[in-house]
């Protein structure tokens, strides 16, 4: 509860004995558990206490006022973390509005790009200690997900009515490795490429590298991007990019760009050219784009 609050468990035990504000159930060895029900109060006091709200005055509040404050507050505010919060309540609720209500709001102030880096991937950071420590359910974090989800495929067909192709200039393959499901990062890219005026080719994810080969037809100057977040795992990762490079790379003007956690397995010595790594969304904006996106 305090890595997930922020509030140190002292002063959150302190809060329980002075304003009642917790009723934690008790293990046969004092140990506190704490219910959904109990995550989703805390997150809430905590969102007001970080707010300016004394906790005094957030101890007078009775429970279903406290979610009408915590509503009006968040919709009132630019603090991302605040708004990473509110889509913790609603994802604890399963509140469609609240979390297109708070999305809404950020995209008055800030474009799609922002959202994606400065909220939604945090929230989805935190989302992962909460699933790892069993404070939440799958059922949450799909709920999530398919929300953040809906966003971008909104965001990627406005994108998409509204490109203009460069001409006699590259065409982005976007593709996941069979086995490879994580697809909220490809997703993102595939907007964050046309956004830049580039033309894409989304073919989503667990795909066989063998199927890509009669894409080649297409266009000379192909960027195959990939996020690799578990697959290929770290013991066939570099046989699998040999594969790829004989297969696909090795006799044209294509490249393969790779994002995501598993490249830090794969081994840079026996790295062909033509295969491209990338720590982050800016760094791939560097080599192919050559603006800054938040100028």
């Amino acid at each position: 509860m305090e890595n997930i609050s922020g509030i140190k468990a002292h002063t959150l035990r302190i809060w329980e004995k002075r304003y009642n504000l917790l009723s934690p159930e008790r293990t046969q060895t004092n140990i506190r558990r704490y219910s959904l029900l109990s995550l989703q109060k805390l997150l809430n006091i905590t969102l007001l206490y970080k707010h300016g709200f004394k906790i005094s005055k957030i101890a007078g509040i009775d429970n279903a006022e406290l979610l009408a404050v915590v509503r009006e507050v968040t919709l009132k505010s630019n603090s991302e973390q605040v708004s990473i919060n509110a889509l913790k309540l609603a994802m604890i609720n399963f509140d469609n509005f609240l979390f297109d209500a708070t999305f809404d709001k950020i995209l008055t102030k800030n474009d799609f790009t922002f959202i994606y880096v400065n909220v939604f991937l945090p929230l989805m950071n935190e989302l992962g200690i909460l699933w790892q420590t069993n404070a939440i359910s799958p059922s949450h974090e799909h709920f999530v997900t398919n929300l953040i989800k809906q966003k971008i495929h909104i965001q990627t067909e406005k994108a998409q009515k509204t490109l203009t192709p460069k001409d006699n200039d590259k065409v982005f393959v976007l593709y996941l490795p069979e086995n490879e499901v994580h697809e909220l990062s490809i997703l993102f890219l595939n907007y964050y490429i046309l956004k830049h005026g580039f033309k894409t080719i989304f073919l989503g994810q667990s795909l066989p590298a063998e199927s890509l080969e009669n894409i080649l037809s297409v266009n000379e100057k192909l960027v195959f991007v990939t996020h690799l977040t578990v697959e290929p795992n770290k013991d066939v990762i570099d046989n699998y990019l040999l594969n790829f490079f004989d297969s696909i790379l090795k006799n044209n003007a294509t490249e393969l760009a790779i994002l995501g956690p598993q490249q830090l397995n794969i081994n840079l010595t026996t790295l062909p050219d033509k295969i491209n790594l990338f720590n982050s969304v800016l760094s791939f904006q560097a080599k192919y784009f050559k603006t800054d996106v938040f100028a």
